[in-house]
């Protein structure tokens, strides 16, 4: 299980302790854990829409594998009866493999889509890239789902295949963003790219070039919304580092990635000192810069 699983975010701002996203306490239990009401419960309080829509979409088939594989487990599962951290475990691990199934099933239509190439004979002038619109949290500070600015959600997969252009095994560590991801395909294919774009063109970086001014942060932010109860909130990051700001409590945060790569404990406002010279108060006051520096350029409006 993830270390912070059972994380109290004693250490962190208003919005990591306000938040709705817990595995422990925020999971439902048949949207996110297959575990349909009883019976009684239907009775009680009418049919659940989500159960509805969601075999709805089946077919008669379908809904006989589905039912031969959760029934007995559900059944095992309630028959338990499981309290506290192992309850916690039980949604995690149950949480965990579906997603894990998931993923599994889209490996398996990628691989159908790459050897489609190699048979069609396009392989070796086609290049392939996986990516995804987000992150996820899967029990990570003990969550679930996404938007906050933690690196389980900000982070995305990126994975390309280009023979002859790619060398297979290349591993690339520079920040690169979605935005990138349009002028990359204008360069790859020799067209002009728009001066007021906002990305930039990874082609560079795939044939193994680092541009001399590549960028050395990255802007993220959230606007908000009801679900999950999570605030709004911008922020920076860089190799080492990450700050965030959260509008509506007035409050920062600071993370020490090299030292803290779960994000556990905020270090804004300290005054340790830290390797290289200087305090954490000194990487808040820099990273808030390179924070108006980002704003300007994407010209984000001030909150």
């Amino acid at each position: 299980i993830p270390p912070t699983l059972f994380a109290d975010h004693a250490a962190r701002g208003i919005a990591a302790k306000e938040q709705e996203m817990t595995i422990a306490k925020h999971l439902w239990e048949w949207y996110d854990l297959k575990v349909p009401p009883l019976e009684a419960d239907v009775k009680l309080t009418g049919p659940d829409r989500a159960v509805a829509g969601l075999r709805g979409r089946m077919s008669p088939d379908e809904l006989k594998q589905w039912d031969a594989i959760y029934e007995p487990r559900n059944a095992s599962f309630r028959e338990s009866n499981l309290q506290g951290e192992d309850l916690v475990k039980w949604k995690f691990q149950r949480y965990l493999k579906d997603y894990l199934r998931c993923i599994a099933g889209v490996d398996t239509q990628v691989g159908r889509v790459l050897a489609s190439l190699e048979e069609l004979g396009l392989a070796e002038n086609t290049l392939v890239i996986y990516s995804s619109d987000q992150g996820f949290f899967l029990g990570e500070n003990g969550w679930y789902d996404k938007r906050f600015m933690n690196d389980p959600a900000l982070q995305i997969p990126l994975v390309m295949r280009w023979p002859g252009v790619i060398p297979e095994g290349t591993r690339n560590g520079n920040m690169v963003q979605n935005l990138d991801f349009a002028p990359t395909f204008l360069d790859i294919a020799d067209t002009i790219i728009p001066h007021d774009i906002q990305g930039e063109s990874l082609l560079p970086l795939l044939r193994g070039e680092v541009p001399e001014k590549w960028r050395p942060s990255i802007y993220y932010e959230y606007t908000g919304e009801p679900t999950h109860n999570v605030a709004a909130h911008y922020g920076v990051r860089t190799a080492e580092w990450k700050l965030i700001r959260w509008p509506e409590s007035n409050e920062w945060e600071l993370f020490d990635l090299l030292r803290d790569p779960h994000e556990v404990t905020s270090q804004y406002d300290s005054d340790e000192q830290i390797i290289g010279g200087g305090t954490y108060r000194d990487v808040s006051e820099k990273l808030k810069m390179e924070l108006v520096r980002l704003r300007k350029l994407y010209r984000v409006p001030n909150p």
